[in-house]
């Protein structure tokens, strides 16, 4: 069969889990698609009801890169449009580069819809912000080093909590005594630093609590976790009652106009009587 059309693969970011935390587009694109791939292990099937009833259905779970080209290739030689199913986000830790650069030498087209990230969706579970002003204005996304994959020099979770800001710790739950201990060796976090521990969140078995920092290792051995678990810590998870500069009163936009100097500090005066 010729192809009248060229075929197209589109990397889709499932997101944390639950059907209706896909995007729009990404939803569409399943819906769209002669061939759906995706990971057993990793993407709930709740994703699955967005697909057509005759397309046809793949577990990558099952099959190698190799395994998986071959459906590639027959989209190319057919024009067939295929949906690549990633879990969360596919900018992270998704596995996309060497398939993208395959499609391209197959002469598809390529395109990625990105996806709720699994720290996105727990950040909101536990309904925290996690760039607090003058706590934290960032989130270092990492996992613990010494796995299957390599860490690159000068990557490791104890040099990132140095900056006590808010980390996101994917793929270190097996190792979580190891975890626990590297992130306080840097000295910024101590043992009452506030943590969130999420197995499969928004999955239908999710498992949600927090804890401090020194009880990390003990709470997650105690409910057996050891895979689907992200854990975030830092003192933006427990931060309160810091007003957000968006809002304040002195700060401009187009919609906006500056209040005056005295009116600012006296609205900024009330807000630290009222913290006590």
């Amino acid at each position: 069969m010729t192809a009248t059309r060229p075929g197209r693969v589109s990397f889709v970011g499932a997101g944390p889990g639950a059907a209706d935390l896909i995007t729009l587009r990404g939803a569409q694109r399943i819906a769209e698609a002669d061939i759906v791939i995706w990971a057993a292990s990793l993407v709930h099937e709740d994703v699955l009801q967005h697909a057509r009833a005759d397309a046809l259905v793949v577990n990558s779970a099952e099959h190698s890169l190799e395994g998986i080209t071959a459906h590639y290739e027959r989209a190319a030689a057919e024009g067939l449009l295929v949906a690549r199913v990633h879990s969360g986000d596919p900018a992270l830790w998704g596995g996309t580069q060497e398939q993208h650069e395959l499609c391209t030498r197959l002469g598809l087209e390529t395109e990625v819809i990105p996806g709720v990230s699994s720290f996105s969706a727990v950040a909101a579970i536990v309904q925290r912000e996690l760039t607090i002003p003058e706590v934290a204005q960032s989130v270092v996304l990492t996992r613990l080093e010494g796995g299957k994959t390599p860490m690159p020099s000068g990557e490791t979770v104890r040099g990132f909590a140095a900056h006590g800001t808010t980390m996101a710790l994917f793929l270190s739950a097996a190792r979580t005594k190891q975890l626990q201990d590297e992130l306080l060796a840097a000295g910024t976090y101590d043992e009452s630093t506030p943590c969130v521990v999420a197995y499969a969140a928004t999955w239908p078995d999710e498992l949600v609590f927090e804890c401090p920092l020194g009880e990390l290792a003990q709470r997650v051995k105690e409910h057996k976790l050891y895979k689907h678990t992200m854990v975030l810590v830092g003192p933006a998870l427990a931060s309160g009652g810091t007003r957000s500069h968006l809002y304040d009163p002195g700060h401009f936009h187009e919609h906006r106009k500056v209040e005056s100097q005295e009116r600012r500090a006296e609205l900024r005066e009330r807000d630290r009587a009222l913290r006590g």
